[in-house]
């Protein structure tokens, strides 16, 4: 009995470790993606929520007194009078903003401080405003950075002032930056993840799948062009995976305001047109083929639907990785030449749509890309038809 389970497992061992392709998918990969993974979340969540090391807060200050002057030496300090505030607060409602914070102190601050009795006072205590923008990395760092400052000097005082006490808004962001804010730092990502599933949940069965049951063979032998097979099998699995990934996407949409809670008061799904939603449903679109070219491609190397599985993980934790990229940074990139690698041009042209800051020839220049792309892998799959030594593999 023991020398019939030893045969057993012997036979499975070298059955599996025979397969350098399934040693390396199943024991050494899964280890290494996910290091690469989380040390590229790790930086990425450090450049999102930091600065630069040479970051210079830049205040713009109305009634300066001299307790606090000597306290913000590293901060670029500009004086401004009161008819300045308004001018001031509509600039900050740019997150682009070159000022960061704009502060107003109540006249004769440092005296009414000295005079104020936090015990025996009827009064408010003297109240410092202090103006930002939540959707600005920047600013929201500087208004941190000042925040703590003006903490431990009123503690210092024994709490005799406030800050932000009033009923006036004192966060200049948007409603329209703080839900594109919240929309590109998720919906990238998402996308990304449910077009990667839909995609390899009818690929490799269409394409591995076939092989192994040996219909493809079958097909093979009709008069049927191989180019017109590859076509026809990239297309309708991308129709498909497109319906399964435009699900997805709609109830990701619809569940953000829960998902989301408190913050959902914040969120106005409105703010996006109707160009903003062709242009995503193209961006969709095209990548969806490119994913289908991709994954038809590996599976059409794979014998059986499971090892097409396998080699096919990868490529899914890879575009995770690209998704997660929009988690991180300030906002889309600008130089054109990002938009023509495959993927990443798609969370970049994500990020730029959902942040309703973007450039409509990076756009234009990502769906003609991945078309192109998609078109390139439709040949190397044709290509792979034509071969007997791939086709007939067993």
């Amino acid at each position: 009995m023991k020398n019939n389970i030893w045969t057993i497992a012997r036979k499975e061992f070298s059955r599996f470790f025979k397969d350098k392709g399934m040693v390396f998918s199943t024991i050494l990969l899964p280890g290494l993606m996910i290091y690469v993974l989380y040390t590229f979340m790790g930086s990425g969540m450090s450049s999102m929520f930091g600065v630069d090391e040479e970051f210079i807060p830049k205040m713009s200050v109305v009634n300066m007194p001299e307790s606090i002057d000597a306290m913000v030496e590293t901060f670029d300090v500009t004086d401004v009078t009161n008819g300045q505030i308004e001018e001031i607060k509509a600039e900050l409602q740019d997150k682009n903003a070159v000022t960061n914070l704009l502060v107003v102190f109540p006249e004769n601050f440092d005296a009414d401080v000295m005079a104020y009795d936090n015990l025996t006072a009827t009064d408010a205590a003297p109240n410092v405003e202090v103006y930002y923008n939540s959707a600005s990395t920047d600013s929201s760092e500087a208004y941190q950075i000042f925040f703590t400052i003006l903490e431990q000097y009123e503690t210092v005082l024994s709490n005799k002032f406030d800050v932000n006490a009033g009923e006036a808004v004192y966060d200049m962001a948007t409603e329209e930056d703080t839900t594109g804010q919240i929309f590109a730092s998720m919906l990238p990502m998402l996308m990304m993840i449910f077009m990667f599933s839909g995609c390899m949940a009818v690929a490799p069965e269409a394409i591995a799948g076939e092989k192994e049951r040996g219909t493809m063979a079958t097909l093979l032998v009709t008069p049927l062009k191989r180019r017109e097979l590859a076509i026809g099998k990239v297309l309708s699995l991308g129709v498909i995976a497109l319906l399964s990934g435009l699900s997805s996407f709609l109830g990701t949409y619809l569940s953000l305001p829960s998902l989301m809670g408190a913050a959902s008061d914040q969120m106005d799904a409105s703010i996006y047109g109707t160009t903003d939603f062709i242009m995503l449903f193209l961006i969709i679109l095209s990548t969806v083929l490119v994913i289908i070219g991709m994954i038809c491609v590996v599976s059409a190397l794979a014998k059986s639907v499971k090892e097409a599985g396998s080699y096919i993980t990868p490529l899914m934790i890879a575009s995770m990785v690209i998704g997660i990229t929009a988690m991180f940074g300030s906002g889309a990139k600008e130089e054109i030449y990002y938009y023509f690698i495959p993927l990443y041009n798609t969370v970049q042209s994500m990020l730029g749509i959902f942040s309703l800051d973007y450039n409509v020839v990076n756009i234009v220049v990502t769906v003609v890309s991945n078309v192109v792309y998609m078109g390139i892998f439709t040949v190397v799959l044709t290509k792979m038809f034509n071969s007997e030594r791939i086709v007939y593999s067993k």
